[in-house]
Formats: C-alpha cells, sequence, structure tokens
C-alpha cells in the first residue's frame, strides 16, 4: 500500500523548473513528502535578469500556493533574494504557510550547529558573492568567499571529485572554518557531502537539504 501524502511542498526557482541536480536532492525526500517542482523563468543566460522582480515573484508565487495547494514553500537561490532587497520580509507577509529563502534555511542550520564563521563556496561571480557575504554579515555570519568565478551566467555542472578538489583547496587557503556553506546547488555537494565532512573534517551545510529541513521543521 502506498505512503500517503502528509505534505506539499512548493519548490520554487527563479529560473527553470527542471534542473539535473535536482535528482541528488530527491533521494533524501520521505516517500510521504510530495515536493512540486516549479519555475517563474525569470532568467535565462544570466542570473542578474532576476533583479528587480520582487512584485512578479510575490505574486507568481501566491498563484502557485492557490492552484497548487501547497503545505510549505521553498524558494531557492540566493540570487533571487539579494538581488530583490527585502523579499523575504514581503513574503512574510504575503504568504500563510511555512516558507524559507535558501538564505533564511541556511542561516538558522549555521546557528544550530554555532557557527559564526564560514567558507562560502558558490558558483556565482564576485559580484554576486559579495552581495551574498554581505546579507550574511547582517544575520550575524562571517563568510569568506576565496573563490568566485569570471562571468555570472546559468552556471555549469562540476562533478563530485571537482567539488571536493574545489573544496579541499579554498578550506586549506582560507585556514579554520566553523563549517562549510555551499549556495548554489549546481555545485551539487551532496554527492560529496560525506566524503567531505570525513577527510576534510568538516561541517557542511548545503542549501537544498537546509531549506527542506527548515520548512519541515
Amino acid at each position: 500500500m502506498a505512503e500517503a501524502i502528509k505534505a506539499r511542498i512548493g519548490f520554487v526557482s527563479g529560473g527553470a523548473g527542471s534542473m539535473p541536480h535536482y535528482n541528488s536532492f530527491l533521494p533524501i525526500v520521505p516517500k510521504e513528502i510530495e515536493i512540486d517542482f516549479q519555475g517563474l523563468e525569470l532568467y535565462g543566460r544570466s542570473l542578474y535578469e532576476i533583479s528587480d522582480k520582487k512584485e512578479i515573484i510575490l505574486r507568481r508565487v501566491k498563484e502557485f500556493i492557490a492552484e497548487r495547494k501547497w503545505d510549505g514553500l521553498i524558494l531557492t537561490a540566493a540570487p533571487t533574494e539579494v538581488l530583490n532587497p527585502g523579499l523575504f520580509d514581503d513574503l512574510k507577509a504575503a504568504v500563510s504557510i511555512p516558507f524559507t529563502t535558501a538564505l533564511n534555511a541556511c542561516v538558522a542550520a549555521l546557528r544550530v550547529y554555532t557557527a559564526p564563521k564560514v567558507l562560502l563556496l558558490t558558483p556565482f561571480d564576485a559580484r554576486l558573492n559579495d552581495l551574498i557575504v554581505t546579507h550574511l554579515a547582517k544575520a550575524g555570519v562571517t563568510a569568506i568567499a576565496p573563490h568566485s568565478f569570471d562571468q555570472l551566467a546559468v552556471p555549469k555542472r562540476m562533478t563530485p571529485d571537482e567539488v571536493f578538489d574545489l573544496t579541499k583547496k579554498n578550506l586549506a587557503a582560507v585556514g579554520k572554518v566553523d563549517a562549510i556553506y555551499f549556495q548554489g546547488a549546481v555545485l551539487d555537494p551532496i554527492k560529496c557531502l560525506e566524503r567531505i565532512e570525513s577527510e576534510l573534517n568538516a561541517t557542511v551545510i548545503a542549501s537544498n537539504p537546509a531549506m527542506f529541513w527548515y520548512v519541515l521543521s
């Protein structure tokens, strides 16, 4: 007999509703939880295309909640939030179901682990990393982001070995931190998360699991 669905969670991307790295995330989702992936299609070639789209995001999210009968909402991607200042507070005023953004959930997870200083790894450029670092600083988290990509397009995927090597190199460069924070799931750290934690003796927070944990909590 199939498990009864206990909660339906909307998983909203600013871009496409389907991304290859979602396949790494799905195995950690319990069978009684349904994830409904939806895309706002607000960027194509560059993540900066989602800038100043707050009113559209709020309207579309409210429509999704009403039409698709969600019990919870995950609004993915740090760029969506830092390029639309005030988005979290406006969401809080606009929706009545449990929700989170990537940055909100990851800050909450870092507080649980008492990790105020982190190595921040993203697939983004230096400008966007600086915006994320500034946002985290206001939330009491000191983030060091030594690695940036040259151009901010829709980032290409990296293999688990490439993600591990990138992490090892940058962790050695920054010295002691309380945790490693992956923001930008196209890096797909879930596939090598256990290896990073065991071989590099580090605590890892990744955005997709953190958002899922926060909403279910």
